[in-house]
């Protein structure tokens, strides 16, 4: 039977009597609450962009609290480094291939269980606020209140159970209210789930009033490889367009563009006034984000609610001189996660362990008790969190990016694997007949990078005789994984 078939009280009735991690299982027997659990996203904010990951651009003093009163993971990737794909796999805990969310033009199957289902069924509270971006309404959460697509950042309309309502303000602040107002009024004999997604920082950047002069006089500390030569790389490179200055446009910068600059001095240009507004929008994330945990914290319920804070992927800031997302490099596959749980995490400790957005729906169901039916491909690390991480953990993961030349920035289809050292990426350049991509082959090509000596990803050894044995043995990983998550051509 599939898990488009299999009944959510089935699925919650298959679960009782799993084995539990020990730490919870003895929880549960002392009848101890379930936690709460307050899961904060953003849309393309780079792990680069918070001080607690040593941001060399902006301090994120909020965010930063989960990190000092709980863990860092600085390992967390997503598996297909696009929004809407992400978000159907923090929900389903599946790849895009099982989840059928392949692309920006992908919609989630509203029969489609998610985690929201199966802990609502375990007798949480479930809401859903912010940016959904899956095009159906939510399904699984008591509470919605949503942006519909992208939204917009000022003056938003949001969509309920009610109808669309347009609501004066600035988005980011916004959505801080609903989801204070949604803990306010909530049922206080349940548990919550919370998403609260925000928009910001996605693209195109626009700040709130409150923020918008903000670093006027300040200059952004340029990345090394602001300036890269990309026609020294490779054909899926070349194709890319997402060029710092020359691929922004008017909405994205505010003002014009300056005439007759070089390359070089556009790209300079550029990069301040998009880093900035990019920045400005952080901003107003992270006084959220504090108003949240002073709300916990005031209330009393710090101690027994999990919080998360993360990002639907990475973002280029300005490396190889590029900004957005989609390829397998560590900027933009690269997410953010945060989370504080007293009485399972230790303070300031950090974790290396590769976890992935497939895992965080088994991670919260084993939280609260329940076990990941087994059509979820993700593996809870609640262990991990506990610095007790199992011996048998990945040391390896597997990604792919579906949206052939789509979306306007004309990247590749690709697929790769990561280790702890080395990457290995494949560019089979073909559309696959998914929505969202252009039916336009492109000549294969393979990358391969040696992430301890060249962290950056700035130097191609596929072809480097040194590297052949390392080389043969990736493609075998990357084969396995495929063949592990049931992934085809």
């Amino acid at each position: 039977m599939s898990e488009q078939t299999l009944d959510r009280r089935s699925l919650l009735q298959a679960s009782i009597g799993a084995a539990l991690a020990p730490v919870l299982a003895r929880a549960q027997r002392a009848g101890a609450p379930p936690p709460n659990i307050l899961y904060i996203m953003s849309d393309d904010h780079a792990s680069h962009a918070i001080s607690a990951y040593g941001s060399k651009v902006n301090k994120t003093p909020n965010i930063d609290r989960i990190a000092n009163e709980g863990m860092r993971m600085n390992n967390c990737f997503a598996t297909n480094s696009i929004c809407t794909p992400s978000r159907g796999a923090v929900l389903t805990g599946q790849y895009s291939h099982k989840n059928g969310v392949y692309t920006l033009s992908d919609f989630i199957d509203p029969k489609k269980t998610t985690v929201a289902h199966l802990l609502r069924d375990a007798g949480y509270q479930t809401a859903m606020i912010g940016k959904w971006h899956l095009q159906t309404d939510p399904q699984g959460f008591d509470y919605w209140n949503i942006l519909p697509g992208q939204g917009a950042y000022h003056n938003p309309v949001f969509i309920t159970k009610e109808g669309k309502k347009q609501h004066q303000g600035y988005c980011t602040d916004l959505i801080g209210d609903f989801s204070l107002d949604f803990l306010k009024n909530r049922d206080k004999s349940k548990p919550f789930f919370l998403m609260s997604h925000h928009k910001a920082p996605h693209r195109a950047w626009q700040p709130s009033p409150k923020y918008a002069t903000w670093l006027m006089n300040e200059t952004i500390p340029e990345p090394d490889n602001l300036y890269e030569d990309i026609t020294k790389r490779g054909g899926a490179s070349q194709r890319a367009t997402l060029r710092i200055g020359e691929d922004f446009t008017e909405t994205d910068l505010k003002v014009p563009k300056p005439e007759g600059l070089s390359q070089r001095d556009m790209r300079k240009w550029a990069y301040q006034v998009y880093m900035k507004d990019y920045l400005r929008c952080i901003r107003s994330v992270d006084d959220n984000v504090g108003r949240l945990l002073d709300y916990l914290d005031a209330e009393g319920l710090k101690d027994n609610t999990i919080v998360v804070y993360t990002s639907d992927q990475g973002f280029f800031l300005g490396d190889h001189g590029w900004f957005d997302k989609r390829f397998m490099y560590e900027e933009t596959m690269r997410m953010p996660f945060l989370v504080r749980y007293p009485k399972h995490i230790q303070p300031h400790t950090t974790s290396n362990d590769i976890v992935l957005n497939v895992d965080f729906a088994p991670t919260f169901l084993e939280f609260a008790g329940q076990k990941a039916p087994d059509w979820m491909q993700g593996r809870s690390f609640a262990q991990n969190l506990a610095g007790k991480s199992p011996g048998d953990w990945r040391q390896s993961m597997y990604y792919r990016y579906w949206m052939h030349l789509g979306g306007g920035h004309t990247v590749t289809a690709h697929y790769g694997v990561r280790t702890h050292t080395h990457k290995l990426i494949y560019y089979y350049g073909q559309a696959l007949g998914k929505k969202g991509a252009v039916n336009k082959p492109t000549p294969p090509e393979w990358e391969m990078f040696d992430l301890e000596k060249d962290p950056r990803e700035m130097r191609n050894v596929y072809d480097d005789p040194a590297y052949a044995g390392l080389r043969e043995s990736l493609k075998k990983e990357l084969a396995r994984l495929k063949d592990h998550y049931q992934d085809t051509e």
